[in-house]
């Protein structure tokens, strides 16, 4: 089957205020933090530069020139798939920017500097899974990490019949997806007033969300017909999928994987 050419973003930016996995490591900047003697963006920048699919590479920091200045990520301003853009103090924004001016760079696939974990495998499933839709995002269930990494802590979403995490992998298939983007700008902006991120998605999903009256996909096919458009959730099999490297903890987890895989430099 042929695969559509696709567009990758990867979020490269710090939070505000400074990111503490950085400060542990004594670094600047997150995405320089290094995993089995590799930097994390050159992680993830690896594992979407051998795609023959992906057209181009988005890297989206607030300095993202300062990023490439170092011995192991150079190379990504060497490859002439890789474009730099300067994300500023709103992701949401940066990324909303990004979609505007390249309308025709769809399908997008976002992920995050810190996915060190990320493989062909997950994206190959994702990418399968999350054709057609408008909006997609990876999830994988708690048993699936448990059952592999039982120490391992994750913040969980619970659903009728199970609790799911995040893999920092998003599928922004058309552009439809503008329209989710918004939605996450008002939240972002206003996320500590609950009313405000609950009238996005409305009262009633919201409460039948809080009650586990609904499942994963039923919410997010509800979701999706609020903002108009196509919302899909892909759960993921891999349990690597949904670890990605914010604490010290994580941080050690993901260097065993990568050293059990053989490819730590």
């Amino acid at each position: 089957m042929d695969r559509p050419m696709m567009t990758a973003i990867v979020l490269a930016g710090q939070r505000p205020g400074g990111d503490p996995l950085a400060e542990h490591f004594g670094l600047r900047f997150k995405a320089l933090v290094e995993v089995a003697g590799q930097p994390m963006l050159a992680w993830v920048g690896a594992s979407l530069a051998a795609r023959s699919d992906v057209r181009q590479i988005i890297i989206l920091a607030q300095q993202p020139g300062a990023l490439l200045d170092h011995p192991a990520t150079r190379w990504l301003g060497e490859e002439t798939r890789v474009v730099l853009r300067d994300c500023g103090d709103s992701i949401s924004e940066a990324i909303s920017s990004t979609l505007h001016t390249m309308p025709a760079a769809y399908p997008f696939l976002l992920t995050t500097a810190d996915n060190v974990l990320l493989d062909d495998a997950m994206i190959d499933q994702f990418v399968e899974r999350s054709a057609g839709a408008d909006l997609a995002v990876a999830l994988v269930e708690r048993r699936t990490l448990e059952a592999s990494y039982p120490s391992n802590r994750r913040t969980w979403l619970p659903f009728r019949g199970g609790a799911y995490s995040g893999a920092n992998l998003f599928w922004l298939g058309s552009p439809a997806a503008l329209d989710a983007l918004a939605v996450w700008r008002r939240v972002e902006q206003q996320r500590k007033r609950a009313r405000v991120v609950l009238r996005a998605f409305g009262w009633g999903l919201a409460l039948l969300v809080a009650f586990r009256r609904l499942t994963l996909d039923q919410a997010i096919t509800r979701a999706g017909r609020r903002l108009g458009l196509t919302a899909r959730a892909v759960v993921l099999p891999f349990a690597e999928a949904c670890i990605d490297v914010d604490k010290p903890g994580d941080h050690q987890l993901a260097e065993d994987i990568l050293r059990a895989r053989g490819r730590s430099s």
